[in-house]
C-alpha cells in the first residue's frame, strides 16, 4: 500500500523516498574524494541499511521478481551496497560508484503519477524537468565511470573533480586540451560521452523551447500530449477533460 497505493500516506512515503535518494546522492558527491573517517563510516552503514531495507521490501511486494531484477535501478542499488560494504576494507577506492545512485531519480511510475497530480509546475514543464534530470544523471554516471576506469591512467586525470571537468568539457565539445584520453578505452569513453550526451543536451534544449504540453491520454485515439488549454483532441476531435487548477 505504501509503495503502490494512491492514499495520501502512500504519496508522502514515496516523496520521502525521493528526498532520501536526493540526499544520499548529495552525500556521496560530497564524500567521494574525502578520506574515510568514523563519521563517514557510520553514515555509510546507516545508508546501506536503508538501501538494503528498501530493496528487500521491493522484492517482497513484487509480483514479478524476474522483471524487477532486470531494472537498472536494482543493479545500481546492488553496486552501491557493495561499495558501501567494501569501504571499511578497501577505503574510498570505489566511492565514486555510489554516484550511480542518481539513476534512481524519478524512476518510479507511481512517483511520476504523484508529481503529475500534485505539482502544477511539474505538469507544465514535465518534459524539460525529465530531460534536465536525465542529463544530470548521465553526467554523474559517466564521471564515475571515467574516474573508475581511467583515473590515474590518463594525463591530468587524478580524481573525481578532474573526471567531472573532463566529462563536461567533452559533453559540451569545449575541448580545452588540458586533459586528453590517450588510450583506446579512454577514447571510446569520450566518443560515448559525446554521442549520448549531446543527444540528451539537445533533448533538454528542445523541451525548454518547444511549446509546453500536458500529458492526458485521449480516450478515443490514445494521443497522449495536448495543449494546456485543449478542449478537443487535435487528432480525432474527441472531447477532453484535462484536469486544471481552475480559473485564476
Amino acid at each position: 500500500m505504501l509503495y503502490e497505493g494512491r492514499s495520501k500516506r502512500a504519496t508522502r512515503f514515496r516523496y520521502g523516498l525521493l528526498i532520501f535518494d536526493a540526499l544520499t546522492i548529495v552525500f556521496f558527491l560530497a564524500t567521494a574524494t574525502m578520506k574515510l573517517t568514523p563519521a563517514i563510516m557510520i553514515m555509510d552503514a546507516l545508508i546501506a541499511f536503508l538501501i538494503l531495507l528498501d530493496l528487500v521490501l521491493r522484492f517482497w511486494i513484487a509480483s514479478n521478481r524476474k522483471w524487477l531484477m532486470r531494472r537498472v535501478y536494482v543493479w545500481v542499488d546492488i553496486v552501491v551496497l557493495a561499495s558501501l560494504l567494501a569501504a571499511p576494507f578497501i577505503g574510498q577506492g570505489l566511492a565514486v560508484l555510489r554516484v550511480l545512485r542518481s539513476l534512481r531519480l524519478i524512476h518510479s511510475y507511481h512517483l511520476m503519477r504523484d508529481l503529475r497530480r500534485d505539482a502544477l509546475f511539474f505538469r507544465r514543464h514535465e518534459d524539460a524537468i525529465l530531460a534536465a534530470v536525465n542529463l544530470l544523471v548521465f553526467i554523474f554516471a559517466m564521471t564515475a565511470l571515467v574516474d573508475v576506469l581511467r583515473g590515474g591512467q590518463e594525463p591530468g586525470l587524478t580524481n573525481y573533480i578532474d573526471a567531472l571537468y573532463f566529462t563536461v568539457a567533452t559533453l559540451t565539445t569545449t575541448g580545452f586540451g588540458d586533459i586528453t584520453m590517450t588510450t583506446p578505452l579512454g577514447r571510446l569513453l569520450s566518443v560515448g560521452i559525446m554521442v549520448v550526451g549531446v543527444g540528451l543536451f539537445l533533448q533538454l534544449v528542445r523541451a525548454i523551447f518547444s511549446p509546453a504540453k500536458v500529458k492526458h491520454k485521449c480516450p478515443e485515439c490514445g494521443l497522449i500530449k495536448h495543449d494546456q488549454d485543449a478542449i478537443y483532441c487535435k487528432h480525432c476531435g474527441h472531447d477532453l477533460k484535462i484536469e486544471t487548477e481552475g480559473a485564476t
